[in-house]
């Protein structure tokens, strides 16, 4: 394990990857269960044994996969929002799209994904893109994921006026969002859970998180947070009938002209692969040495792009990159062997899915949102003096939690950097080069807004 996975060179051992590991797994084993619900027989009708199956079985696959052949901490998994538009997708078009040309659209746009990888142009994004917004994408990132941890245990919740329509633009304060109440036992427990771990973290205890997340489970049981009743009957044994594995039709896809969903599973893709995978590789060190940076991701990308179309030739919508492997890395996880034993713990979720599913989503969220906390910290190395940065890198951060979109803080970041530089070149004696690859990300962000808006 030492010589194939260089523990020692990246300074950490096979216990610490393993805690990792599990880490990973325990913030992510959520995805087994929501995206049953997203893509499931109450969703998009494919059946939930089959989803299941697809879920777990890809992402460990995958992530395994990427473990062994990239050597970095990164999992992978159905993509939160990608599902949803998935089965958006299907339950809004009255039956015309069936779920089968839904995976094809997706495995189309896994090739549009391999061909930009094989071509290098999803890589020359690594030297296209600003230094501080690549800074600002991992700080982004981090108040995404803890914001997922807020919403999960209810302790951040949307304080709505009776009368408000969600849907329509608001004003006065009538839509805004609360603390979470205390006589409810998830938030209860979140709290408790988010002071242990916090307590662990100032004792510089190994694995905080991991056991912080254990414990905070055990205490659910006698709070009725924790569900126990999973743990019994036949829920072991699991079902292999009626799989989804190779009922995508593609030419369906081809037939129906489903160009603009394809483009928004690339689109949508494109921006939070590179968030993850640079946020990521940022928190753990890769990105000192640029050249070598490069190219570890330039080879996570192309595993990532196989995820994409393996996952609809298994039934399931786009596997991706998960945002939650930052809380493998702040764990300590700094080789492909934490992603092996992610992947391992999802192929076992086949014959543990009880086990792996006790473990209540108030126990997960405060891990999630210390990572948002320890991610933060990168915030430092923007120029904050420099409007120029500035200002770019502050919307790319604040836009990802409040559109709940890594896609849009991004976007946005791009936009906006685009047309500061311009102008400072033309008005100015600053003359700032912009990336000619950056003019391409820009055009083609302004015509996803215009012509498909922000879905």
């Amino acid at each position: 394990m030492e010589s194939f996975f260089k523990l020692k060179e990246r300074g950490t051992n096979v216990r610490t990857e393993i805690i990792a590991g599990l880490t990973t797994f325990m913030t992510m084993a959520y995805i087994l269960i929501v995206n049953t619900i997203f893509l499931g027989e109450s969703g998009a009708g494919i059946p939930d044994n089959a989803v299941f199956f697809a879920t777990a079985v890809g992402a460990g696959l995958m992530t395994i996969v990427m473990g062994l052949f990239v050597n970095v901490p990164i999992a992978l998994a159905p993509g939160m929002g990608l599902n949803a538009y998935f089965m958006t997708v299907v339950l809004s078009s009255n039956g015309m799209i069936t779920w089968q040309a839904a995976l094809g659209a997706v495995f189309i746009s896994g090739l549009v994904f391999i061909l930009l990888t094989v071509t290098k142009i999803r890589q020359k994004l690594l030297v296209a893109v600003p230094d501080s917004l690549k800074t600002a994408i991992t700080v982004g990132i981090g108040l995404f994921v803890a914001v997922v941890g807020l919403k999960l245990s209810n302790l951040v919740v949307a304080n709505v006026n009776a009368n408000t329509d969600i849907s329509q633009p608001v004003a006065g304060g009538s839509f805004s969002l609360a603390f979470g109440n205390l006589t409810h036992a998830d938030v209860l427990l979140t709290l408790i859970g988010l002071l242990i771990i916090a307590i662990l973290m100032v004792l510089n205890v190994k694995g905080a998180m991991l056991i912080g997340i254990v414990v905070t489970t055990i205490i659910g049981i006698p709070m009725g947070v924790t569900d126990l009743s999973g743990l019994s009957g036949s829920n072991w044994i699991p079902s292999f009938s009626g799989l989804a594995v190779g009922q995508l039709d593609i030419m369906g896809a081809l037939k129906l002209g489903l160009f603009e969903i394809i483009f928004v599973f690339t689109f949508v893709e494109l921006f939070d692969t590179f968030g993850t995978l640079v946020g990521t590789s940022t928190r753990m060190g890769l990105m000192k040495d640029k050249e070598k940076g490069e190219k570890i991701v330039g080879k996570a990308m192309l595993v990532d792009a196989a995820g994409v179309s393996a996952g609809a030739v298994l039934g399931t919508s786009t596997i991706t990159a998960f945002v939650e492997s930052s809380a493998g890395v702040e764990a300590g996880g700094r080789t492909g062997l934490t992603s092996v034993t992610t992947g391992i713990m999802f192929l076992l979720a086949l014959f543990i899915a009880p086990l792996a599913l006790v473990v209540p989503s108030a126990a997960t969220a405060p891990a999630l949102i210390i990572v948002g906390v320890l991610m933060m910290s990168q915030v430092r190395n923007i120029d904050w003096d420099d409007f120029l940065q500035a200002f770019p890198a502050f919307l790319t951060i604040v836009m990802m939690p409040f559109t709940n979109s890594i896609a849009n803080g991004i976007s946005l970041g791009i936009i906006s950097y685009v047309v500061l530089a311009s102008f400072s070149s033309l008005a100015t004696s600053r003359k700032v080069k912009i990336h000619w690859l950056m003019w391409i990300l820009f055009a083609i962000v302004l015509a996803r807004y215009i012509f498909i808006g922000s879905e």
